[in-house]
């Protein structure tokens, strides 16, 4: 079993950290949040008051974090995990960030005898906590290869992206792709319901014709519609709408960098951020529904 150090015990990294402890792992968790450090040792965890303790003794090492900054601060600060980690580590870094980043902090990680995998995640919350989430690996096959197992008890499907920022990059255009579909899902309710037509009729339609869509089928942003979703809860999260507007945030600066044509994903990043302004951040994704009736 390895020996792992976590950081970023966040509502993504915590029930993460929580599935490599049930599948027999050694998890030394670190965050900058004491509670969330007690409530991974709550979990089995051991707690760790300093990067430097959590990466001591470790064969692995999982981050779960906010933006590239704070990659590249906790790989390559001062104090840093590529100061201290032992020689070999495998370095899985689960964060969604920029493709710069990853491609920058990966390649200072083979500089430092390090091998890495940026292997960002979808599935939100429940997935997390579940062990069903879907990782995107980008990074050498032979860091692949030693990533895959400690990836695989927290996730369903790992799938080998290609090199070093691929699996960021696959992660922001399948989330630019998630916010259209969902934006689109929820104009047509919105639409069929000032048309007269009834929620669950034209679900059991459409759900079954061309209109069909994972934000449809799985995610349906209509109350007592479809499986349950965070509709049923008051669009509690799920997938935070600050999250998505993050992920559309990095899709755009990429395909500016890339030269891509994006024009439904900047439409996407524009309803979202004035869905955010709104007021909306802590919402589900799905909420932006209720934007969209008001019109």
């Amino acid at each position: 079993m390895a020996k792992v150090a976590f950081i970023g015990l966040g509502n993504m990294g915590g029930g993460m950290a929580a599935n490599l402890v049930t599948a027999g792992h050694s998890v030394k968790a670190f965050d900058l949040n004491a509670d969330a450090v007690k409530d991974a040792v709550s979990k089995g965890a051991l707690g760790a008051e300093r990067l430097a303790d959590a990466v001591s003794g470790a064969d692995t090492v999982v981050s779960m974090l906010p933006a590239g900054e704070h990659v590249r601060g906790v790989y390559g600060g001062e104090d840093g995990v590529f100061t201290h980690a032992a020689p070999g580590s495998i370095l899985i870094d689960c964060s969604t960030i920029d493709v710069e980043s990853a491609r920058a902090v990966s390649a200072e990680a083979t500089l430092n005898g390090f091998p890495m995998v940026d292997a960002p995640v979808s599935g939100g919350v429940a997935a997390a906590q579940g062990g069903t989430l879907t990782f995107m690996v980008g990074g050498s096959e032979e860091a692949f290869g030693k990533a895959e197992p400690i990836l695989s008890v927290m996730g369903k499907t790992v799938i080998h992206a290609g090199d070093p920022g691929a699996g960021q990059a696959a992660k922001i255009c399948n989330n630019m792709l998630l916010a259209i579909t969902m934006i689109g899902t929820c104009e047509a309710f919105a639409m069929a319901e000032k048309l007269g037509l009834d929620q669950q009729t034209f679900f059991d339609i459409s759900s079954k014709a061309s209109g069909q869509s994972w934000s449809m089928t799985s995610y349906c942003p209509v109350p007592g519609v479809g499986p349950e979703s965070p509709a049923d809860r008051n669009y509690e999260p799920g997938f935070a709408a600050a999250m998505m507007l993050k992920d559309l945030k990095l899709a755009k600066t990429a395909a500016t960098e890339a030269g891509a044509s994006t024009p439904m994903g900047a439409l996407a990043e524009a309803l979202y951020q004035a869905y955010s302004i709104q007021g909306n951040d802590g919402k589900d994704f799905s909420g932006i529904i209720n934007t969209l009736r008001a019109k």
